[in-house]
């Protein structure tokens, strides 16, 4: 798949994936979501949700270090700062052939726009808050997070 279908994709998965309403109950449904699908496949990986600046949620698996915490928070700071995934913003500047110290001056060391966090959208309201994942490769991370996501919401 190219940059542009990627794009489109993750852009259609943003609209999709919208909460009519967002509660610290529906941060715990989340997070046991992911630590259920996580182990399931085996996978050891951190786990924060936030909404706004609250921390309402983080396990981190045996196996993960305080580097995947600050992975997190990294990631989670490009979705505050531009609204959509973590991931969607590494495949825009990799399409750009840029990187967001290049186009924004931002530093790496407090912004990581790789895959892995995601906005929580409230209908009528936007982005209220991050859920970050750290520990698998490629994107992974941004697809355990998309798979609970629409579980969840189905059952909603």
């Amino acid at each position: 798949m190219n940059h542009e279908q990627l794009l489109d994709e993750m852009k259609r998965e943003e609209e999709e994936l919208q909460f009519d309403s967002f509660t610290n109950e529906t941060a715990l449904q989340i997070g046991l979501g992911l630590i259920e699908q996580a182990k399931s496949e085996n996978k050891s990986v951190t786990i924060d949700i936030r909404k706004g600046e609250q921390q309402l949620f983080h396990y981190a698996f045996p196996g993960t270090s305080a580097d995947n915490d600050d992975w997190v928070m990294r990631k989670a700071r490009v979705v505050n700062r531009f609204g959509v995934s973590s991931y969607r913003m590494e495949i825009e500047l990799r399409a750009a052939g840029t990187t967001l110290a290049e186009r924004y001056s931002l530093s790496p060391s407090l912004y990581a726009p790789y895959n892995g966090a995601y906005p929580i959208y409230a209908r009528g309201f936007g982005v209220i808050g991050t859920i970050a994942v750290s520990g698998l490769p490629d994107d992974q991370d941004h697809k355990l997070i998309t798979s609970v996501l629409r579980n969840i919401l189905k059952r909603a």
